[in-house]
């Protein structure tokens, strides 16, 4: 083993998404340098447009349980770390809302307002609280990565290269010794961290048969998402039941960040930043805001969006090294957490490439080889 227990020399990071940052990241705070390669550059798909909506315990009692609490715990230490208004990093309280739609005809505010709700007031039958800010808060997922990047370049002289990578590039015994872009040129290695979010699943292309066989199938969910300037800064997202279930995260700069109406899960062939926007479901997302709001329904939106969530067969993510290649190792498929589990997810990898085993997080049920993969 070398000296200060680093086991590879030079780290390769494939995707510059919230899971390879937080690699990066974690690498850096051991003054550890990385490359990380992407086609476009840092956060350009999911982790620059999520929500950035962090729940403590939603996953208790799961597989994901675990890492989901200690991550949750890791974005507070950040907010620390890097300055919480730098990432728009708050605790805030969230209500799930239910929504009369035979009512929606009528849309005016009763004039009453719920218990505990604070700005949905249209068509709202009840409310009921999922959490405080003892184990909810939210981050703006872009302005994490840039600031995790920035930490991770500042503090260990980690690098950005803007490329797409095409081939695993493996020694005789079938370790990483490097890879190979989409422009012919090689980048050597002796580690390969693969956090490719949906479109991990072309990764499979990368390694021989045999090795590709054993990497779970990635698929992508796309979500559209719209952002809408609030005449004031909210503090309480809502998860709504009625008029297509949306989901409304407010931000502490003003902006109230929609989503809802997932497509389902297909094989991502859109590129990285490219994602196509269609009319119809902002349509759908701005209608479903008039008949909850009377606040920011009159309000049109100023950001129209999508992106695709990363998703394993089993809704598992992926976080290990890959069996039979030394030095290659993944994260991705981690679906709505994506930005939540981010952090540990990073500092998990990070303790595998630097002393072979994780320290805070049992990722066993999420390797590649866990018993829960169908």
């Amino acid at each position: 083993i070398l000296s200060n227990m680093v086991a590879f020399s030079k780290i390769v990071i494939a995707g510059g998404g919230i899971i390879g940052n937080s690699v990066a990241y974690y690498l850096a705070k051991l003054k550890i340098a990385s490359t990380i390669i992407d086609p476009v550059g840092i956060a350009p798909a999911a982790s620059g447009k999520a929500g950035g909506f962090l729940a403590r315990d939603w996953s208790d009692g799961s597989p994901i349980g675990q890492l989901q609490q200690h991550s949750f715990d890791l974005h507070a230490q950040q907010a620390e770390d890097l300055g919480a208004a730098n990432i728009d990093y708050r605790r805030l309280a969230c209500m799930a809302v239910g929504c009369d739609e035979r009512a929606a005809a009528v849309a005016k505010p009763s004039g009453k307002k719920l218990e505990g709700v604070e700005w949905a007031d249209i068509n709202v039958l009840g409310g009921q609280k999922m959490g405080g800010t003892d184990t909810i808060a939210q981050v703006h997922p872009k302005k994490l990565c840039d600031a995790m990047w920035k930490y991770s370049q500042d503090n260990a002289g980690s690098k950005l290269v803007v490329g797409k990578v095409v081939e695993a590039l493996l020694n005789d015994d079938g370790s990483i010794s490097g890879v190979k872009l989409d422009d012919g040129s090689t980048v050597d290695c002796d580690a390969l961290v693969i956090a490719c979010g949906p479109w991990t699943d072309a990764v499979k292309t990368w390694f021989p048969p045999e090795v590709s066989k054993i990497i779970p199938r990635m698929l992508g969910v796309k979500y559209h998402s719209i952002l809408i300037k609030s005449p004031h800064v909210l503090n309480e997202a809502v998860f709504f039941s009625g008029f297509g279930d949306p989901e409304v995260y407010p931000r502490p700069d003003g902006d109230a960040y929609i989503t809802g109406f997932p497509d389902p899960a297909v094989v991502v062939n859109e590129s990285p930043g490219e994602e196509e926007v269609r009319p119809e479901v902002v349509i759908q997302l701005v209608d479903a805001t008039k008949k909850v709001s009377s606040l920011l329904g009159p309000i049109a939106p100023h950001t129209e969006q999508a992106c695709y969530l990363p998703t394993t067969n089993d809704s598992l993510p992926v976080i290990g090294g890959i069996p039979g290649v030394k030095g290659a190792f993944i994260g991705s498929g981690h679906g709505c957490w994506g930005i939540l589990n981010g952090p540990a997810t990073g500092e998990a990898i990070a303790e595998l490439l630097t002393e072979g085993e994780t320290k805070h997080v049992n990722i066993k049920v999420l390797g590649v080889d866990s018993p829960y993969r169908r």
